[in-house]
């Protein structure tokens, strides 16, 4: 029977470094792990029974006869965006994380007994956004994936016409709805998702009456804007909605200036995987940015401009009372992270320091060297209130504290609503 063959199936857990935010996505593949192993013969059973009862026009027939096998291998990986970024530009040279990779292994002319049908590689982070951004849980979205990865391996391409795209979507949904689980199928999904942000676009033109948003002149020469509590979500999350805004607001000449409490390669690597990262992004190591609540701020060309360093004495007094009392420490050395001894609070806790930002951002304007600068900040925090003051016009998030709010001269949607993307297309073009 073809349910004897599945019994090869490999599920592995890329054991990488992630990110502070991203560590409960780490603690829960264990029972996502325990759930595809159930669900992913599941899957393949059925893909193969339609294979054989169902006449596909587009399909590449490399796989004829599942039948003739004696027995199927699949392996199923589940990493980091870090990961399938490096897999992607490896093997289809883009250079970007992406959801689900899929890599065959089976090579016709050799007539082997096995179908070694090959890899799928699932990105879990990109899977939890996905999964967020389409208001269903984060196993949903691998199921999702799984069935897509699945489909590539048995000869399915959406890329290679519109005819192989409608075939293979209409596939996606015919299995997820025979397995019960929830969800659209991934091409319906991103189709869903593109309508979503060209009508986002459209509505655009109600707001700017003077024609086309392409061609409107933007009202401010920089954006500052804070991370956690502003472009991040309540997941520490950075939406598609709000790295679009940054990237049209790019495309017009505004120039974005990040200002957070993360030390600037924690930056870098969130920003990474929403292509904002790099030459052309908001960030890199060339870029101006304010990091580690303004202890540390870079202006053009990534040339330090300020820095506050606690007195060596201060320092050498914490650290002795650290090793003492075993109280876990963490010290921020330029871009590096320091610490004195490995602790569980080390490993889930994000060291925040409240020096106000806003009393850099002069300096940054200075060596900008730019005559009647107009800025557009964006925050939440009390540590943004000096910011917000200075800045031409500010904005506090729904979500900040009260007394944010109360110096801001605008109050937008919150960091959970895309409220920095909101406030983007409100009032900077």
């Amino acid at each position: 029977m073809l349910q004897a063959k599945l019994s090869s199936f490999l599920l592995c857990i890329v054991p990488l470094d992630w990110q502070f935010d991203s560590y409960f996505l780490y603690f829960c593949m264990q029972s996502i792990a325990e759930l595809l192993r159930l669900n992913v013969p599941m899957a393949m059973k059925l893909a193969f029974d339609d294979l054989k009862d169902s006449v596909h026009k587009t399909r590449d027939m490399a796989i004829r006869d599942v039948g003739g096998f004696e027995s199927v291998e699949l392996s199923v990986l589940l990493c980091n965006d870090e990961f399938i970024r490096e897999l992607n530009k490896e093997w289809r040279d883009e250079d970007h994380a992406t959801d689900v990779l899929s890599m065959s292994q089976h090579v016709p002319q050799l007539k082997l007994p096995i179908l070694m049908l090959g890899d799928i590689v699932i990105s879990v982070e990109t899977a939890a956004r996905q999964a967020e951004e389409r208001g269903h849980t984060l196993i949903d979205e691998i199921r999702i994936l799984l069935v897509h990865g699945l489909l590539h391996l048995l000869g399915f391409d959406h890329e290679i016409s519109e005819e192989a795209e409608a075939e293979m979507e209409k596939e996606e949904e015919l299995l997820l709805k025979s397995l019960g689980w929830k969800g659209k199928g991934l091409i319906q999904s991103a189709y869903d998702a593109e309508t979503n942000v060209n009508l986002q676009t459209e509505n655009l033109h109600d707001r700017k009456k003077e024609g086309c948003l392409r061609f409107y002149k933007p009202k401010f020469n920089y954006i500052f804007c804070d991370m956690d509590g502003t472009l991040l979500n309540s997941r520490s999350q950075i939406s598609w909605t709000n790295a679009k805004a940054l990237k049209e607001a790019l495309s017009r000449g505004v120039k974005v200036v990040i200002a957070t409490g993360k030390a600037r390669p924690a930056a870098i690597s969130i920003l990474k995987k929403v292509e904002l990262a790099g030459k052309d992004g908001v960030i890199s190591e060339l870029s101006p940015g304010v990091f580690l609540q303004g202890l540390l701020v870079y202006g053009r060309q990534g040339r330090e401009i300020f820095r506050s360093n606690l007195d060596p004495s201060v320092c050498r007094e914490a650290c002795l009372y650290s090793l003492e009392h075993k109280v876990p420490l963490v010290a921020f050395s330029n871009d590096r992270c320091l610490t004195l001894f490995d602790h569980p609070i080390v490993d889930s806790l994000h060291a925040i320091y409240h020096e106000p930002k806003a009393e850099i951002m002069p300096s940054v304007e200075h060596l900008l060297a730019a005559a009647d600068i107009q800025v557009m900040a964006i925050g939440d925090g009390e540590n943004d209130i000096e910011m917000l003051e200075l800045a031409s016009l500010g904005i506090a998030l729904s979500n900040g504290s009260e007394k944010t709010k109360a110096v801001a001269d605008i109050i937008g949607a919150s960091n959970d609503e895309d409220g920095v993307a909101d406030a983007i297309y409100r009032y900077a073009f």
